[in-house]
């Protein structure tokens, strides 16, 4: 079968692609990185569905989670399509869907409550508050942009992503701690969560203020970082209104099958329900 020849100015387009599809910031990076680890990999030789296989097999032997395998191999398989070789793609790794996750990971609301604690106790406001917005919202890291004084004066913000436009609510009490932090900070319009810049905060300072956290609290750093506290409200609203469809519209998913992952149990639980089964003489 003869093969393609990959080069690095096909991965920049590649990238250049990706932002004309509006897709994250973070995922373009992702993306890439995986196609130049292919690239590494593959070498001097010709990109074919073999050598495709060959990557996938070599990625097996590693120390790579079969979920994080198969997220390469979707940045793998879509830049094929992008290139236009859909004879290059490879399959998944079948993967069991999961019954519960990993208790190392699960971060629990009296944590939350700790970490918020150490956040004013060390005078990071902005910290503290930007972790109350996540968690009490449901919003990504990277729609916290749309947190502006005008947004929190409404009531709501309005989010514009992959071509879809959802309006995010905002608690009455979160809105008043939010207007207060604008005066205080002398923020008149635009974002409220920036730097002494003017700058919006980056995902990456967002993720390191957050880890230094675990210092001060002795939370596991396992458990610290923004996404958590999005898994974190998706429960917490679950629990309280056992609507998957509305959480699914709040989260803006646009598959109930993505909400669900939200609402996986850990193992500690799952055991503790087996057990009330009562199946054991």
């Amino acid at each position: 079968m003869k093969g393609h020849h990959l080069t690095t100015a096909q991965i920049t387009a590649f990238g250049g692609y990706l932002r004309e599809k509006e897709r994250e910031e973070s995922t373009i990076g992702k993306y890439l990185r995986d196609i130049r680890a292919f690239h590494t990999w593959l070498g001097k030789r010709a990109v074919t569905k073999e050598a495709a296989a060959g990557w996938k097999e070599s990625l097996m032997v590693s120390e790579y989670k079969p979920d994080t395998i198969n997220s390469m191999l979707s940045a793998l398989n879509r830049f094929f399509g992008f290139a236009q070789w859909p004879e290059c793609r490879v399959k998944y790794l079948k993967i069991q869907r999961r019954l519960f996750r990993g208790a190392e990971k699960e971060l629990k609301k009296e944590e939350y409550m700790r970490l918020l604690a150490g956040a004013h106790t060390l005078g990071k406001t902005r910290l503290a508050l930007l972790m109350e917005t996540i968690c009490a919202t449901g919003i990504r890291v990277s729609e916290v942009k749309h947190i502006t004084v005008e947004a929190v004066q409404t009531g709501r913000a309005e989010v514009a992503l992959k071509g879809k436009i959802r309006t995010i609510l905002l608690p009455g009490k979160l809105c008043r701690k939010l207007q207060k932090y604008a005066r205080k900070q002398k923020i008149v319009s635009g974002e409220i969560f920036i730097t002494r810049n003017g700058n919006g905060l980056s995902r990456r300072q967002i993720w390191a203020e957050m880890k230094a956290l675990c210092r001060k609290t002795g939370i596991a750093p396992s458990k610290v970082f923004p996404h958590n506290l999005r898994h974190l409200f998706a429960r917490t609203f679950y629990k309280i209104y056992k609507d998957v469809a509305k959480l699914a519209d709040v989260l803006g998913h646009s598959s109930i099958e993505t909400t669900r992952i939200y609402l996986i149990s850990t193992g500690e639980e799952h055991t503790r329900q087996l057990e009330r089964l009562n199946l054991i003489f």
